[in-house]
């Protein structure tokens, strides 16, 4: 059996309007929608080849008052999810919704000590398969951290999952770190320019074809603020908002004849935001 913990295992998207962020994710990133309310809660399974991805409610009321806007939310699976969040406040962190049983399992909703949110989860019944291909039409191929001082939201995040550096045998990790969970990379973090206010995650979606994939942001009422940018091993990425102004990016191939996927371990990169930038290529390997 796989060890689920300290690994990404579910998403959702907490939103003003579940019947827009519908047709925008389909159109854009071809999901389809599988209806799994509850009499206490209505909520909206995406899907990708009729196998779930993530998840679709509304954004609480009480949350709009205190200010909370739309956004995606990643949750990060652990053996025990109380004992968790008491690990959580002890190395630092913030708790804003402790732990409860929901639909979809025991979650509690969480703040790193730089204030990037995301959420913890144990007993998951969301049917999305514990590995999934993170390069499949669909999938959520990357976890990227805007934090304040990266190397510190790394030793928080090391501590708490277990998240080992992935390093470089070319090149320096200095801007932008990559992380592996499992032993495999899932991501990157690196320190937030300026022009990026708070810190917080951003989740790559993977596409067929980047260009085509802008095309449909636009036109389906959504802002491309980075990108299409191209990354040294031949995919490209954009960073993007949906029409509720959700921050979502999207990962794929700007021409399929033309560009090949990097063999081996290579993991390519870029931490380009606004007028700031820095990319590379790197050929990692877990630290033992």
């Amino acid at each position: 059996m796989v060890d689920d913990h300290g690994r990404f295992a579910w998403y959702e998207l907490m939103t003003t309007d579940t019947a827009a962020a519908k047709a925008f994710y389909a159109d854009v990133v071809g999901w389809g929608a599988r209806d799994a309310s509850t009499g206490e809660l209505a909520y909206t399974l995406f899907t990708a080849a009729d196998t779930p991805v993530s998840g679709l409610l509304d954004l609480p009321a009480d949350a709009r008052k205190m200010g909370a806007t739309p956004r995606w939310m990643g949750y990060v699976a652990v053996d025990d999810v109380d004992s968790s969040v008491r690990r959580f406040k002890r190395l630092g962190g913030a708790v804003y919704v402790p732990p409860t049983d929901t639909n979809i399992g025991r979650i509690s909703v969480v703040a790193d000590p730089q204030t990037a949110t995301l959420a913890l989860a144990s007993g998951l019944r969301t049917g999305r398969p514990q590995v999934a291909a993170l390069d499949e039409p669909g999938q959520v191929s990357w976890h990227e951290l805007l934090a304040t001082d990266w190397k510190k939201a790394f030793a928080f995040y090391s501590e708490l999952f277990g998240w080992q550096e992935a390093d470089a045998d070319t090149g320096s990790a200095d801007t932008y770190q990559l992380f592996t969970a499992g032993g495999r990379t899932i991501g990157g973090m690196f320190t937030r320019p300026a022009v990026v206010r708070v810190p917080f995650w951003l989740y790559y979606f993977s596409v067929g074809d980047i260009g085509e994939a802008a095309k449909r942001v636009r036109a389906s009422g959504g802002q491309i603020f980075v990108g299409p940018v191209e990354l040294p091993d031949g995919s490209w990425i954009a960073r993007c908002t949906d029409p509720q102004g959700a921050m979502f990016a999207l990962q794929g191939k700007q021409n399929r004849d033309r560009v090949e996927r990097t063999a081996g371990s290579e993991v390519a990169w870029s931490s380009a935001w606004g007028g700031f930038s820095s990319r590379g290529r790197m050929r990692v390997k877990s630290r033992p």
